[in-house]
């Protein structure tokens, strides 16, 4: 096809924009509807996700030490422990820190330290946090396994809760947003399919005068990209001030969200190329998918 019919068809489909408009506005309001909400959907999913992970790095194990370690063999644990894999971070506990933290905790039994007078009853420790809370079992074992260690806490109880809970999450949030696309993709083919049957007319006059099927497809191929690619631009638009617009107003009382980790709480900047991308490819395949699938039933004359 030589470039002038190439520029024909494509004026012709942003052409027929205008003349169709109530039914290119159905079009990409159906659009701009579906995108919005598989977009919400996957950002809520994402911070949910992000606000497990910041009540995960909140999880401390705490080793204890043998009393009679020296400070040679303390030290080699910390170098044994920083190199094992889940071990996100190593700090060591001093008993004399461990004993002020215990008397500014417990206050009200200030009788009770100073009858204990320069003895002190705990030991030395580390506290470790981990990198995967899923495995943690596996690294408390191996710890379990190196030397002068006296006993090791973890909260193995909220661990296994969290991570259950963090599972059924993941599985709803994934089913509602596979649930959210397909029932995007019946209602763009739909409200298309309606569109190109307004047209029906058009195009078997079309046809019985000669023209190819992609000649008559390429201008409702442009059309629904066209309607497609500015609903996905809305649709970014929206998102991306409504969602700036919510993490300002839960980020502004800090105090109160910290209790609930919401202090892990997503930035749009932090995701805001792949949801650009995401938004005007998907909003151009689809627009334009929807067409061509529509156009299929008529070119049959």
């Amino acid at each position: 096809m030589r470039a002038s019919g190439v520029r024909y068809l494509l004026g012709k489909g942003v052409e027929n924009i205008w003349k169709n408009r109530m039914m290119a506005f159905a079009s990409f309001c159906v659009l701009l509807i579906s995108l919005l909400l598989v977009g919400l959907s996957v950002l809520v999913s994402i911070n949910i996700s992000s606000m497990i992970g910041g009540v995960e790095n909140k999880n401390e194990v705490i080793i204890y030490l043998k009393e009679d370690s020296t400070d040679m063999e303390i030290s080699e644990l910390y170098g044994e422990l920083v190199r094992m894999d889940n071990v996100a971070e190593a700090k060591f506990y001093s008993k004399e820190d461990a004993f002020e933290d215990m008397k500014d905790n417990m206050s009200d039994y200030e009788m009770v330290f100073e009858s204990l007078g320069e003895d002190n009853p705990l030991v030395d420790a580390y506290r470790i946090k981990v990198d995967d809370i899923t495995i943690i079992e596996d690294t408390i074992a191996h710890i379990s396994t190196l030397p002068n260690i006296e006993s090791i806490r973890a909260p193995m109880d909220f661990v296994n809760i969290l991570t259950e809970f963090r599972h059924i999450l993941t599985m709803i949030c994934g089913v509602i947003i596979v649930a959210l696309i397909i029932i995007s993709i019946v209602i763009i083919a739909n409200t298309t399919k309606a569109s190109v049957f307004s047209r029906r007319a058009e195009i078997q006059i079309m046809k019985y005068v000669g023209a190819t099927n992609s000649f008559i497809r390429i201008p409702f191929f442009v059309e629904g990209m066209v309607t497609g690619f500015f609903a996905g631009c809305v649709a970014l638009v929206i998102t991306w001030l409504g969602y700036d617009a919510l993490v300002e107003l839960l980020t502004h009382g800090t105090n109160v969200i910290a209790i609930f980790g919401m202090t892990s709480i997503v930035q749009f900047e932090d995701v805001a190329i792949p949801v650009v991308a995401a938004y005007l490819i998907a909003g151009t395949f689809f627009g334009a998918l929807g067409t061509v699938f529509s156009t299929r039933k008529h070119l049959n004359v």
